[in-house]
């Protein structure tokens, strides 16, 4: 599980915080796990649901990027008596994963989002109020954030900030650093939140600091995190036994948004139309549990971080697979892999 988490409506993003699962009993409720079942803990991080799955009698596939997080999980995994399997890789790759390690799934859960414990971590270059390189990548490859404030053009750079960070100023920070940039490369995270916070500035009525959206988008493009989430709930459609469980924690409304719409066009009933007689209506894969859950206020009170979670389930019909989402599209941004070289 992957505790901790940090959207914009999060204010203790970028601070200390001891793991602590989110949403656990929710959680347990709505994946009912049962002796027997195999479970898909897609993002293990320090291991809080996979602990509670294991000991509700069931076995665990737990899934994670971060190497560092596989070893702790292949700890843990000798002391269940091989009822759980640990294996390094993306949530995205759901479906190869679950097909090399056994088939068909009675339940997937999926905690999305940075660990506490990697915000913590000064090293990994996720916060901005800890000095630390500027890293941000949840695994060992791939370009860093370094890469992407130093060589994307200032309005793809716009476009990132501003869609997955959310930040209305965008378009001012990406200029600045521009202009930052030309003189000296950002190589620090302190450094590049120095430069944000003077433009952004901060009210007294703001609660949190000027960096945090940014740095949210950030993160979220060096990851992909949006892109791994509409894979993985497309594989969990593939993966999952009639009667499974889907239960995914979001920690901001981009998450929540994709996760929502996927259950809502996924569990909408059957319709046909009288003009398109030739196109097949499409099918109920998935039963929308309620409405999202929130965090109680005595959870909130205990750990800052889980007030902004939502849980939102649904379990497997019976009926084939629909593939690709056309309701998991959102707005064009600039691909990793086309990232400019230094002097393009």
């Amino acid at each position: 599980m992957m505790a901790g988490h940090g959207g914009v409506e999060d204010p203790a993003v970028g601070g200390p915080a001891r793991h602590v699962p989110v949403l656990l009993d929710e959680v347990l409720a709505a994946l009912a796990p049962q002796p027997g079942e195999m479970i898909v803990d897609g993002t293990f991080g320090a291991g809080g649901y996979t602990r509670a799955i294991l000991d509700r009698g069931a076995s665990v596939a737990a899934i994670d990027r971060d190497p560092s997080a596989v070893a702790a999980g292949r700890g843990l995994a000798e002391s269940y008596n091989g009822r759980m399997t640990m294996v390094e890789g993306r949530f995205g790759e759901l479906e190869a994963i679950v097909r090399d390690h056994g088939g068909a799934v009675d339940g997937v859960v999926l905690d999305i989002g940075v660990s506490s414990m990697q915000i913590d971590a000064a090293e990994r270059g996720f916060s901005f109020q800890k000095d630390g390189p500027l890293d941000m990548r949840m695994g060992a490859s791939g370009p860093t954030a370094a890469d992407v404030v130093n060589r994307l053009k200032p309005g793809d750079l716009a476009r990132v900030l501003g869609f997955l960070g959310e930040e209305k100023q965008a378009g001012r920070v990406a200029r600045a650093i521009e202009a930052r940039r030309a003189e000296k490369p950002f190589m620090r995270t302190l450094d590049l939140a120095g430069v944000i916070g003077r433009v952004v500035g901060r009210s007294p009525k703001d609660r949190i600091d000027p960096a945090t959206r940014s740095f949210q988008g950030l993160r979220i493009f060096v990851n992909d995190e949006l892109g791994e989430l509409a894979r993985a709930l497309v594989a969990a459609e593939r993966v999952l036994k009639p009667g499974g469980r889907l239960v995914v924690v979001t920690f901001h409304s981009l998450e929540d948004r994709i996760v929502k719409r996927f259950l809502r066009d996924r569990s909408s009933p059957p319709s046909g139309s009288r003009h398109l007689p030739d196109i097949a209506p499409a099918t109920q894969t998935f039963e929308a549990r309620n409405k999202a859950l929130a965090a109680s206020d005595a959870e909130a009170a205990r750990n800052p971080r889980a007030r902004s979670a939502k849980l939102r389930s649904g379990v497997r019909t019976s009926e084939a697979p629909r593939g690709e989402a056309d309701a998991l599209a959102f707005a064009a941004l600039p691909s990793l892999a086309d990232l400019p070289q230094t002097g393009d």
